[in-house]
This record gives structure tokens, C-alpha cells and sequence, in this order.
């Protein structure tokens, strides 16, 4: 008699045990023009040194005032990311930044750093839900570029970033639910 409601308790175990679709999801979407790494690559290709103006930009979405994560950079923020102490000296740089590097006060640039990371629980519910094991599957993508002006005309660009990111989180509790209880116990401080 007392066999079926084990029998059920069984079976709807069984059931939520691989519902993955009740652990919690989250995304971490920066706000940028651009869906994808290849649409931010290609708008950062299609700028040309020595031709592309300010006015191109902004048309482009590339704008400090009105584009979100465009960082604008003043001179002595574009010299502490290029030191030129290091032994490479001028004549190994590309001959944009040292324009800009030599230009002074009248060079500025454009920090643009944007990215769309999902971070999505799977593994079995019960043993995440209680907080034995719980498995994180993180995807997506990131993207920075630089973009250097002297006046109103661009003059170097570059960009990196990683176009696929394809992380597996493990985190796991040998006492579940219990792991931190010490944590939450309040101590009282035993005066001699």
C-alpha cells in the first residue's frame, strides 16, 4: 500500500531530475550598433587612416556623445597606452600612432568596448537546485577597439577581442546546501 506514493515520488523525481530548463539563465549584453563580432570588425575595417573624418564615424554609430561604451580618450589617456619608454622608439610605430604620438594635445581617440556574454545553468536540477554541483555553460562574444584623430581626421586604427567565447563553469558543494551554514551562524565575541 505505502508502494505507490513512493512509486509516484519516484517517478516525478525521475521527471524534474533533467529539467534544465527550470535552472536560472542570465546575459550580459553591452548596447553597440553591432549583433555580432564580425559586424564590429567589419565597421572598425571599413574606417580608412587619412580619409575617414569625425563626421564618418558618428554616421557610422561611432560617437563618445551619443553611442553607448564609446569612451572618449585625451592625449595623456592615449600616452598611458602607448609609454614610449619601452625600447621600441617611433620608428617602429605604425606611422598613424606616431603622427598621433608627435601631434600632442590635437590628437584625441575613441575606446570602444563592447560585448554579449550568455551565462546558461545546465547539468541535472536537483543536484544544482540544492547546490551540489552546478554546471555553467558561458558563450558569446567580446570586442575593444582604438581609434586615434588628429583634428577631424582618423589617422590609426585598431581592434581585438574574442570572437567565440565557449567557457564551462564547475562549481560543486560536497555538503550542498549546508556548505556556508558557518558563514550565516552569527559569532559572539567571548570577553575575558
Amino acid at each position: 500500500m505505502c508502494l505507490r506514493p513512493a512509486l509516484a515520488l519516484a517517478v516525478f523525481a525521475a521527471a524534474v531530475a533533467g529539467c534544465s530548463a527550470l535552472l536560472p539563465r542570465a546575459q550580459s549584453q553591452v548596447a553597440s550598433p553591432w549583433k555580432s563580432f564580425d559586424e564590429a570588425r567589419d565597421a572598425i575595417e571599413a574606417i580608412v587612416p587619412d580619409r575617414t573624418t569625425v563626421g564618418d564615424l558618428k554616421a557610422a554609430g561611432i560617437d563618445p556623445y551619443t553611442s553607448p561604451n564609446v569612451q572618449l580618450l585625451s592625449y595623456s589617456d592615449i600616452l598611458l597606452r602607448f609609454p614610449m619608454n619601452g625600447g621600441l622608439g617611433s620608428e617602429g610605430l605604425d606611422r598613424g600612432l606616431r603622427a598621433c604620438l608627435d601631434a600632442g594635445k590635437t590628437c584625441s581617440g575613441f575606446s570602444i568596448s563592447v560585448q554579449d556574454i550568455r551565462r546558461d545553468r545546465t547539468g541535472p536540477f536537483w543536484p544544482d537546485a540544492l547546490g551540489f554541483r552546478r554546471v555553467t555553460d558561458v558563450s558569446g562574444w567580446t570586442f575593444n577597439a582604438l581609434i586615434l584623430v588628429i583634428g577631424e581626421r582618423v589617422v590609426y586604427t585598431l581592434y581585438g577581442g574574442q570572437p567565440m567565447v565557449r567557457q564551462q563553469e564547475v562549481s560543486r558543494q560536497p555538503l550542498g546546501p549546508v556548505q556556508n551554514l558557518g558563514e550565516a551562524i552569527p559569532v559572539q565575541k567571548v570577553l575575558p
